[in-house]
């Protein structure tokens, strides 16, 4: 829909053109998608029942509303989504700093300039994408920057004395009048700073420089604030919590299959690199499942979070791993392999808090105890239990595996092996082979090969085999026999 023709006050009183409120547009907007069955927050999964209906319930409300939750949790998400039930269109007097409505105006330039050309008062037209604004709250915010100022270059170019409220600069608030206002991280807001946003929030009053302005500002306020944030950093006061209406706490995905969903969807990739590398369904279980374990560790801060951004990198990196190996073997496609996964470790270690135990193992080695966790998990639940403690005379399925490793010297996966020799390497322990199609039988024979080098992984993490990096790939070898080959 095109910008509407109506370009003075007269034509827009005569077109019967009604005012709303903004949370009246988003709360009547809201209602048609309800009572159309149309979804409000495309591309938000796993809120479905929880965090979304509580959104709507406070938009119907009229509220502003309080976001609280750890980082990556799709808080800023949220509220830029609700820009979409704004209507597409709203008249504004044309000149005004703070998008004065025609037909309800409250600043003095506006009300000045209708007393003067009444109807012939010129209408300019304001895109719902236009009417978003957001402010990170950080120490160095000023209630100028927010709320505004005395300009002294403005009172000397009018010649206006200090008393003249046409002497003030209007902060980013006034300016988004009739707009979604975000403050993220709001316990961040120095407590002076939060305490100017009192009167706006409920009378719509503006103090600055001693003047006592009644501007009935028409805002819908989103703060978003992080749990953590109460004891490291700050806190909201507790009067100006008393004003937002709703408060609502948002969660990581409560499953594997959410959370592959938001990470297929947010990754970055070109279909260059959708073409050339596949990602076996698998391979992106246990890359969620990382996120998962993390989440659970205690090797890592539980009150940081984990955010879904690290899946995300993560997925990235794997799929740069295994286009990189590509191009060096000359091959135009590949499939990820289980190696690919050390290429993911630079994506976790600046993404997680760890705590003190944590800081002992280092980093790269708390990345490491998560990949081989995740790999345990879901060996677990797609594989016969390995378990610690064995009869002699009871025969497990793997036993067949480590036999084959027992009678080898040692078995390599290169990382530059091309798809065809890797395969070649694999097919060489037919006890593995037999394990798979055993125990997933319904597997696609091209991701196969995935599962097969998952197995050789998790053995090592049950201890069945042992595993060395080295410079150019992996070694893999029994147990028992590198051992006592070591004596």
């Amino acid at each position: 829909m095109s910008k509407p023709a109506i370009t003075t006050l007269k034509e827009l009183e005569d077109s019967g053109y009604n005012s709303k409120s903004i949370k009246e547009e988003l709360r009547n907007n809201l209602l048609h998608n309800i009572k159309n069955g149309k979804n409000s927050f495309e591309g938000i999964h796993g809120y479905e029942y929880t965090v979304i209906p509580e959104l709507e319930r406070a938009i119907l409300s009229k509220h502003n509303i309080n976001l609280l939750g750890l980082r990556g949790q799709a808080k800023t998400r949220l509220a830029r989504l609700m820009v979409q039930l704004l209507d597409e269109w709203i008249p504004v007097v044309e000149g005004s700093e703070i998008n004065d409505d025609p037909l309800r105006p409250i600043s003095r330039y506006v009300l000045n300039l209708i007393k003067e050309k009444e109807g012939d008062t010129p209408i300019d037209w304001v895109h719902r994408d236009e009417r978003f604004f957001e402010k990170l709250a950080t120490p160095d915010v000023t209630v100028a920057d927010l709320i505004g100022d005395v300009d002294p270059i403005k009172a000397a170019n009018l010649k206006l004395s200090y008393a003249d409220e046409r002497v003030i600069h209007y902060g980013m608030i006034p300016r988004a009048n009739r707009s979604i206002f975000v403050i993220n991280e709001l316990p961040d807001l120095q407590a002076r700073i939060q305490v100017a946003l009192f009167n706006i929030l409920q009378e719509g009053d503006i103090q600055i420089r001693g003047f006592k302005l009644r501007l009935p500002l028409d805002m819908q306020f989103v703060f978003t604030a992080n749990p953590e944030d109460y004891t490291n950093r700050g806190s909201i006061v507790t009067p100006l919590k008393d004003r937002i209406g709703s408060q609502i706490l948002t969660h990581y995905p409560q499953s594997i299959e959410i959370a592959r969903t938001i990470t297929e969807q947010e990754a970055r990739k070109n279909n260059v690199q959708s073409d050339a590398v596949e990602v076996p369904p698998f391979a992106m279980d246990l890359l969620e499942q990382i996120s998962f374990e993390a989440r659970e560790s205690e090797l890592i801060d539980a009150k940081s979070g984990v955010s879904a951004r690290m899946s995300i990198t993560a997925f990235e990196n794997l799929l740069s791993t295994a286009e990189r190996r590509a191009l060096l073997t000359n091959q135009e496609k590949t499939t990820v392999r289980m190696g690919d996964f050390l290429g993911i470790i630079p994506s976790i270690t600046g993404k997680v808090e760890l705590v003190y135990e944590g800081e002992q193992e280092g980093s790269a080695a708390v990345a490491q105890i998560l990949l081989g966790s995740a790999i345990k998990t879901l060996f677990r639940d797609n594989f016969p239990e390995i378990k610690k403690l064995e009869k002699e005379t009871e025969r497990n399925p793997y036993d067949d595996i480590v036999n084959w490793f027992f009678d080898q010297t040692e078995f390599k996966l290169l990382d530059d092996l091309t798809d065809v020799d890797y395969k070649n390497e694999l097919d060489k322990i037919k006890p593995l082979d037999d394990l798979v199609k055993k125990y997933q039988p319904d597997v696609d024979e091209k991701y196969a090969y995935f599962l097969r080098e998952f197995v050789l992984w998790a053995l090592v993490e049950f201890k069945k085999l042992s595993k060395y990096r080295l410079t150019e790939g992996m070694r893999f070898k029994d147990l028992y026999g590198s051992y006592i080959s070591g004596i």
